[in-house]
This record gives C-alpha cells, structure tokens and sequence, in this order.
C-alpha cells in the first residue's frame, strides 16, 4: 500500500554548540506525544542523547534518527550535533535530509559553528525554517539576530513572529500571518496558551513586518503580486502557498521565535514544518552515477514503484546489532530482500528493519521512498554506499569526506585489551568515514586519526567505556606533509650480475613541483619502446610507493610530478621487478636535490572574544604564528578570524577560557597545508629522530 508522500517531512535540527537543539528536539517529541515526560539536556536525561558521553559533555555527538506525528503528517526528525569536530554527522544528516530547522541562540546569535552548518545546508540546497531560541535569556535580542542571519550568513530571513517581551518578561509571539498574538501563561506546559489581538503597543511593528511578509511573499507569484499592487489583499491560504514556494526554492527562510526550555513557541515551529518545508517529492530528485561514478543523466525519483535506491548515511553499533540508517530515495524495500551494494559489488539480505525512536525499535515489514529506517545486521556497507535493485543498479553521488589532520598512537595495556581494541576500532571507523585507524608497521603502534583534539578524546573515551579498552594514548600528533619546490632532471641504471639472471633497467626522468592540491602524477614521454610499453606502470609503481615516505623527516609527500623521459633495457635482464627497483632508487637519490619542503596543515580558526579581552586574543594568535584575516565588531564581543597552524592550536580552549573568564568560544576546521618555517623544520626533524629512536 502507497503511503500519501505528501504528509511525510525528513527534517534535521542543526545549530551551534549550545543554541538549544537537543532541547527543542525534546519539546517536539513531548508536543507530538511520543514521550511523556521530558528529558532536560542540563540533567543528562535528553531523549535523543543516549550516549553516556553524550550525558556528561551536555553535547549531542551522534545524530539520533526519531519518528513522530503532528497535525497528520509524519516528521522523521534528525537531531544532530552542533560542535564542530563532528560537522561530519550534520554533513551526512543533511545528505538525506529534505528540510532544516537552524537553531539559533537569542543571546549567542549567529556562532561560527552555525555559520559551518549553514554552508553545508546551502551545498546540499536544504530548505531550512529558522528559530531564535532561549528568547527568556539575558541579552537575548530576536532582532539583532535577524539582523546577524542577514549579514553574517548572507541569507533571507522572512520574519513571521515576533516576540512579546523580552528576557525575563517573554510570554509570547504575535504571529504576523494570522494577525493575532499567543500569549502562555506561567505553568510553563506548552498547550497552556491563548490568542488574544495584538497588543496595543505592538500594532504599529506588526503592521510594518507584515507589510514585508506579504511583498517579500508575493514575489513568488506574479498574478497576486500585481492585484495586491491595485490593493487587493491576498487571502492566508495564497499568502502560505507563496510563502511555502519560495522556501523551498531557497528564496527566503520563515523565520520563528521562542524559548523551548520554557515550552513557549515550539507549536509555531511544527506547523511551519507541515506548511513551508517540503515534502520527499517536491525536493530535486538525487542524481544517478554509473559504476564507474559517471552521471547517467538518470535520477532518483521518490516513486514507490521505481527500482531500489537507498543511501547507507550512518552505521551504530547497539545491542540489537550494527544498524544502519538508509534514506530510500525509490522503490520499497521488504523484509527478506537482496539488495546490491554498489560500492562493494556484493549483495546483502535484508534480514530486519526498523523505525527509531531514539534508541527504541519499533520493528517493520516494509518500507518505501521517502522513509528513513535502520536495517539491522548489513555485513559490509559503509556510509554513503548506496543499496540498488540487483536487476537494475545504480549509484547516487557518493559523499565525500575530508582528510584527518591529527594523529594519536594508542597502545593496549595486555593481550586481552589489544584484542578488544582490534574489535572496537574496526566499529568506529566504519560508523564514522572522518576517523581513520593505521597500524604503524615499523613500530607496531596504533595510530588513530581524526578532525581534532575532541575528537579523538570522545573516541579515547568509547574505546574506554562502552567497549572497556584500558590503553595508554600519546600525545596528539600533527598529520605533516612534505614536498618538493625546484625542478630535477636525473637518471638511474640499475644493475645487479650475481650468478643466474641479472637485473637490469636505466630510467631518464624529471621530477617536477605539482600544483597545490594537484597530488602525484606521472607521465611518460618514452618514444621507440626505449622502455618497453609493459615496464612502464612498473616505474610509476616505484615512484608512487615512496611517495608515503617523503627525503625530509618521512611524512607522505604531496604534489609531485613524475616524467619519464628515456631509459634502455636488456632483453634477459631486464624485468618489471627490475624497474620498480630502479624508480625506488631514483627516488632516493633525486628527492633530496628538489628543494624538499616540509608542510603544516594550516587551520581556520573562528573565535568569539568579548570586548574587553580583544587584545589578549590577538596577542596570543599571533604569538601561535596566526594570521589575523578579520576583524567583526559584535554585540558586546568580537568575532576575530585567523588562519593559525594546526600544533599551535593544541589546549586552546583551555588558554581562551582563562583569557576570557570562561566566556570565549571558538570553532576550527582543516583550510589548507603550508611551508613551514625552517625552526619549525628543525623542531620537527628532531622531534622524528626521537620517535625513531625509540623504536
């Protein structure tokens, strides 16, 4: 049986660390009936944060999937974390998302991490509601905020509310709309509420803002716009239909207000849900790409009748087993089935799906387009493969995630936690693409890598706890680069005549600095089968493997180019073996005489600094060889950006909250890799032969 798709909203709440999110999660859930009583984020009870990291840190670090019903529509509701060491969740939830609500703080405003998650939104063309909570808190100014949205995020609020009162006195909204105010009572139960007019000293605001609303809404229409302009007003049901037409082609985003700790204005919010945000059919369908990750021109369009398409967007591991989360996009899945992974090329059998409340089950049958479900028990899928119909495959535009710039080695303290360990790190990396794990051949150490120092401290903190790993951890290693700044022209001969066959290969190359961001490249300019045409990958092959070690301190070389010019063999001697040897050789050999430079990952850095500690702030960014960009004078704070290497930026937090009593916040994230200086070089190269040394 087809599900009526136009009562279905798959929405994300994304925001900064501390605008509210998880809380304003928690009034949905209590307003839509699915809990009774309501979980506090301060107390360490929230519904969605299930994680005892969760409960401790106050954070949300998992996005929690939920199912809930308002107004007869169904909502699939993903809470997701604000803090910016795990952006990788809210890039993947917005993936499969097709609307948004941004939390923002009534005091904070518009915080760096929130400005993080809105880029990602607008890349993914997410339609998103916006809502200025904690509206009872001091210095909380819903119009400043709107002001920030405007300036800071570059973005068009459509201001639908407005508060009445402020801080301590907040009791309500006028909805500019209906043209009626609601006003709560004390209780603090969010159905106690009544509408009442607009109160008299508001009248004049109110009818400024809808006058806004009303033109910026009939942009979106030119027949209404035209009567309006002769005087005829349009009705509310025309007023929402362009209202909801401009959301969803991203012209504008309704904008809400409220306090959901105090339980006043969350309904507004879940009507604009059903009114503005679009439904799995009015999004634009996900592009098709072949096998070899080609669009086909083809796409997946949220039909129930269509072939399977679902995209795996995150992997848990629970005590009912590995759940993965999937967005399907076409077709019906049921029990029973056998999918394709595309990107392994095998298939899995869907043994058991479910629909999440938190971390409740409730087990199903079938699910079809729009739905997000867990299935359980998948072997090999990771996140962001794509499950197809056997018959007819395809894959959707696969995710892309970026590079870890910081390393740790973990060392298991006996035989039996190293055998955990193994099992455990072998879960979190396929629940979370940012995190990678190596086993360092030469000194058998662990290394885990991942975005940043909390980062790693949350997955320290699960290997700890939830999987009972006692292991000693290094300190936080920076993820160096090395590469090349002059040209070299060289040649090698290889020769080896001991007994039996010999070995013999001569190669005539250039090795040449690449373009930032180019990689490793080889080119072959061999005319007259000088090197014979099956020897050549064998001399890419050498190259390439030593690439991971660069001539300077070992770190993996970037952006080099390789051309082969010239070379001669020997029809016995000669062999593949023979030339990989020969390009290993070259490399050693030729490297060192390039300009070999060594690379920092250079981080951007956002910090809030109030007024009266500025100086500090700066001071200490340029004593950690920061580049101050610019400069936002705030309300009471200034927002200072800088681009600042990655290992001076290690216990920042703890030095920024000592500066600013507490009250600075900043966010970075990876912006590129840099020369470093030649102390810093020097640093490094010592810092390496120690490391050797022990080994």
């Amino acid at each position: 049986m087809a599900k009526d798709l136009s009562k279905y909203r798959n929405i994300g709440i994304f925001a900064h660390v501390d605008a509210g999110k998880t809380t304003t999660t928690e009034r949905i859930l209590k307003l839509t009936g699915k809990i009774h009583k309501t979980g506090e984020v301060h107390d360490g009870a929230a519904t969605t944060d299930f994680m005892e990291q969760e409960q401790e840190r106050g954070i949300t670090i998992q996005s929690a999937a939920t199912t809930c019903f308002w107004d007869g529509h169904q909502f699939n509701i993903i809470d997701t974390p604000g803090h910016v060491d795990f952006t990788i969740e809210v890039y993947r939830s917005l993936k499969v998302l097709d609307g948004g609500v941004g939390v923002f703080c009534g005091s904070g405003g518009v915080e760096p991490q929130s400005e993080t998650n809105w880029r990602y939104a607008n890349e993914s063309g997410v339609a998103r509601l916006i809502y200025v909570n904690k509206l009872d808190r001091l210095g909380a100014d819903f119009y400043r905020v709107v002001d920030q949205v405007k300036k800071v995020l570059g973005a068009k609020p459509l201001v639908m509310v407005l508060p009445i009162g402020t801080e301590a006195e907040f009791v309500g909204l006028v909805d500019l709309l209906e043209e009626k105010a609601y006003v709560w009572d004390d209780t603090g139960l969010p159905e106690n509420f009544e509408v009442t007019d607009i109160p008299d000293d508001m009248k004049e605001k109110a009818a400024e803002y809808r006058n806004e609303l009303v033109e910026t809404a009939l942009e979106q229409d030119d027949e209404l716009l035209e009567k309006y302009l002769e005087g005829e007003q349009p009705t509310i049901e025309q007023l929402k239909a362009c209202i909801r037409k401009g959301t969803i082609n991203l012209s504008f985003f309704p904008t809400y207000c409220g306090s959901s700790f105090k339980n006043k204005g969350v309904q507004p919010v879940l009507n604009a849900v059903v009114d503005y945000l679009p439904s799995p059919t009015e999004v634009q369908p996900q592009p098709e790409v072949d096998l070899e990750g080609n669009e086909t021109g083809e796409f997946a369009n949220v039909d129930p009748e269509k072939p399977v398409r679902a995209l795996a967007f995150k992997i848990m591991d629970d005590r009912f087993g590995t759940l993965t989360f999937t967005r399907i996009y076409s077709g019906t899945i049921n029990k029973g089935d056998t999918l394709l992974n595309t990107a392994t090329g095998k298939t899995e059998r869907i043994g058991r799906m479910v629909e999440m409340h938190a971390n409740e089950r409730n087990q199903i049958e079938s699910a079809q387009a729009g739905d997000i479900v867990a299935l359980v028990g998948l072997k090999n899928v990771q996140t962001g493969h794509t499950l197809a119909d056997q018959k007819s495959p395809a894959t959707l535009e696969p995710m892309v995630f970026p590079d870890p710039v910081i390393s740790m080695a973990i060392l298991p303290k006996d035989k039996a936690s190293q055998e955990k360990m193994s099992v455990a790190l072998g879960k979190m990396t396929a629940e979370d693409p940012s995190f990678r794990v190596h086993v360092d051949h030469e000194s058998g150490e662990t290394v885990m890598r991942g975005m940043g120092e909390l980062h790693l401290d949350v997955k320290v903190d699960i290997l700890r706890r939830t999987y009972g790993v006692d292991a000693d951890v290094g300190a936080p290693q920076v993820a160096y680069r090395e590469t090349i700044t002059k040209e070299v022209d060289d040649s090698y001969t290889h020769k080896k005549q001991t007994g039996g066959s010999g070995q013999f290969a001569k190669i005539e190359f250039q090795i040449i600095p690449n373009e930032q961001g180019a990689g490793f490249e080889f080119e072959s300019k061999v005319v007259g089968g000088r090197v014979p045409k099956e020897y050549i990958p064998s001399v890419e092959k050498g190259f390439k493997d030593l690439m991971g070690k660069g001539p300077l301190c070992g770190f993996p070389v970037l952006d080099v180019k390789v051309i082969l010019n010239d070379g001669a063999f020997h029809a016995v001697d000669s062999s593949q073996m023979a030339f990989e040897t020969a390009a290993k050789a070259a490399f050693r050999q030729s490297m060192p005489k390039a300009g070999p430079q060594l690379l920092e990952p250079i981080m951007k850095v956002d910090v809030y600094t109030p007024d009266n500690n500025v100086g500090d702030v700066m001071g200490d960014l340029n004593r950690r060889r920061g580049m101050v960009k610019e400069q936002e004078p705030g309300h009471a704070s200034v927002r200072i950006k800088a681009d600042v290497p990655l290992s001076e930026m290690f216990g920042y937090i703890g030095d920024l909250r000592s500066m600013t009593s507490g009250r600075g916040q900043f966010s970075m994230e990876f912006s590129h890799y840099a020369a470093c200086p030649p102390h810093i070089v020097e640093k490094v190269k010592e810092e390496v032969a120690e490391r050797n040394a022990k080994k």
